[in-house]
């Protein structure tokens, strides 16, 4: 850590990987959740499994947790990490017309795998604006946010 405080910088200002070698391994775990906004008839679809493309929701788990394996290939500064747990889970609310998307990530490791859960929430709906987009564009994604996160020195965060 330099003089301002900020670990993702070395002294003369550049941007570096956070050194953990020091840490000693503890059990981290994060869950991250966001939603889409669909209409009517996507929503149907989703629920009768009639999408052209397939299973949406199937896939987008898939995608999601194969999102949250390559965190640290698409955020810069992100360490790679071995993975212990990762599982996504939907909501839909037939009502508000949205399909909630929630991320848990687990690792015996030496930094927190919050970016992991909200990579694998993004990815997952985008994946389902991907698979109907065909019906409808107008899809909304939003409320991308870490929900808890234990484990480290920081300790426990719940939203």
């Amino acid at each position: 850590m330099n003089e301002t405080g900020l670990n993702h910088f070395d002294e003369a200002g550049n941007a570096v990987m956070v050194d953990v070698s020091g840490k000693t391994p503890t059990r981290r775990e994060a869950v991250a959740s966001g939603k889409i906004r669909v209409s009517r008839e996507v929503m149907d679809a989703i629920l009768a499994g009639t999408m052209q493309k397939g299973d949406v929701l199937g896939v987008a788990r898939v995608a999601g947790i194969m999102a949250v394996k390559q965190t640290s290939a698409l955020i810069p500064l992100c360490h790679p990490l071995p993975i212990s747990k990762c599982s996504v889970d939907f909501e839909t609310d037939r009502e508000a017309l949205t399909v909630t998307a929630r991320c848990l990530v687990r690792v015996e490791g030496l930094t927190g795998v919050e970016m992991e859960a909200l990579t694998g929430v993004s990815v997952a709906l985008l994946t389902v604006y991907d698979m109907c987009k065909a019906l409808d564009k107008r899809m909304e994604i939003g409320e991308i946010h870490l929900e808890r996160k234990s484990g480290g020195k920081s300790g426990d965060f719940v939203a």
